[in-house]
């Protein structure tokens, strides 16, 4: 297994941050004032070790501690928390964990390289609509594709989640070389008939698929008709999955997709813009969109501020012409951070960075 904590920006952003699109946050990320409703996404990465939250084994009574009081009644959301708060407060549950508080769906991540994250799904299981283990690398191998991560799957712990009503659509990145996947039909259908399959065969609820950092790694964005057939792909593979009946639930296997925010002011071709999210619409359930990792060693700061939070969904919504903001809105899956960095500056100073969404599952 990878180690506690795996930096993921550089394959998801291969672009540098621009210091002139950002600003430190202003506010607390839980009073989003657009104009409608979003979606939350719960993300729960390996960095939860850092609060100590998660364990493989049952939480012990030193580590997880519960209050009758909400967070709301401790006085927790409010615009400016303090790391401190943060540090004193992020192993406080409420002992209610049945009620919800939040009606939209909610998707949480969870990692094999921290085991700790498949209790704490259970744990919360009530708040979470979506489980996402992150389990799958589909892959070319030569003129072969293959699916590595088979031997993740854990029957009894995604037949839990599901006997108590969550969906399970683990994470599916895309690897496999462009050339063999968009421009071979038959590599094509080979692919979505094994994610298909996969999906029959372990039971799963649908998919999270992640490519589109990959394609711009490879220069499939800066090109209009690969970036039309990488979209086309995308679609296929949705209908492809609402063709088939999820085995635990009435409704057909979903596919959420996953898209970076944008890193600038002004959209540049590796970005998934509004056009993107259109031509997607009809076929994808849901998108998650990374409004994290804001920050990194070569620019350190916050992980998620707020004003950047802001301008990723106005211009993911901003479509002009289109009547359907409101209900593609109610589609995204906002990224929430669960962890805080630290950052060894120049001169032995350090620049704590931490997430308010330690209080989310509270």
């Amino acid at each position: 297994m990878p180690p506690r904590r795996r930096d993921r920006r550089r394959l998801r952003d291969p672009s540098p941050p621009s210091s002139d699109a950002r600003a430190p946050p202003s506010a607390l990320g839980l009073r989003l004032t657009l104009l409608v409703p979003l979606l939350i996404l719960v993300l729960v990465l390996a960095a939860l070790g850092f609060s100590g939250l998660l364990s493989h084994s049952p939480p012990h009574s030193q580590t997880l501690q519960t209050t009758a009081h909400s967070v709301y009644e401790r006085g927790l959301v409010k615009r400016d928390v303090s790391a401190r708060e943060i540090l004193s407060e992020h192993t406080r549950v409420s002992e209610n964990r049945s009620q919800r508080n939040f009606a939209n769906p909610v998707l949480a991540y969870v990692t094999p390289w921290n085991s700790k994250g498949y209790d704490m799904a259970k744990l919360f299981i009530t708040k979470l609509t979506h489980v996402s283990p992150v389990w799958y690398d589909l892959k070319s191998d030569r003129n072969r594709l293959v699916l590595e991560g088979e031997h993740n799957f854990d029957a009894k712990w995604v037949s839990e989640l599901q006997t108590n009503g969550s969906l399970v659509v683990p994470r599916i990145v895309l690897e496999a070389l462009p050339a063999v996947l968009l421009f071979e039909k038959k590599q094509k259908a080979k692919a979505i008939d094994i994610i298909v399959s996969e999906c029959r065969d372990k039971g799963y609820d649908g998919i999270v698929l992640e490519s589109w950092s990959r394609w711009a790694i490879y220069g499939v964005l800066d090109d209009q008709e690969l970036r039309y057939m990488a979209l086309e792909f995308v679609k296929q593979l949705g209908e492809a999955l609402h063709s088939v009946n999820s085995k635990s639930s009435s409704h057909h296997l979903e596919l959420i997709y996953v898209i970076p925010a944008p890193r600038m002011q002004k959209l540049n071709n590796q970005d998934f813009g509004p056009k993107d999210l259109m031509h997607l619409a009809d076929t994808v359930d849901g998108f998650s969109l990374m409004t994290y990792d804001f920050s990194g060693p070569q620019n350190p700061g916050p992980s998620a501020p707020l004003k950047w939070i802001h301008h990723s969904l106005a211009a993911l919504l901003s479509a002009k012409g289109s009547s359907h903001s409101n209900s593609h809105s109610r589609m995204i899956f906002l990224g929430i951070n669960f962890y805080g960095n630290d950052f060894l500056l120049s001169g032995g100073t350090y620049n704590l960075s931490l997430s308010f969404s330690s209080f989310l599952l509270t």
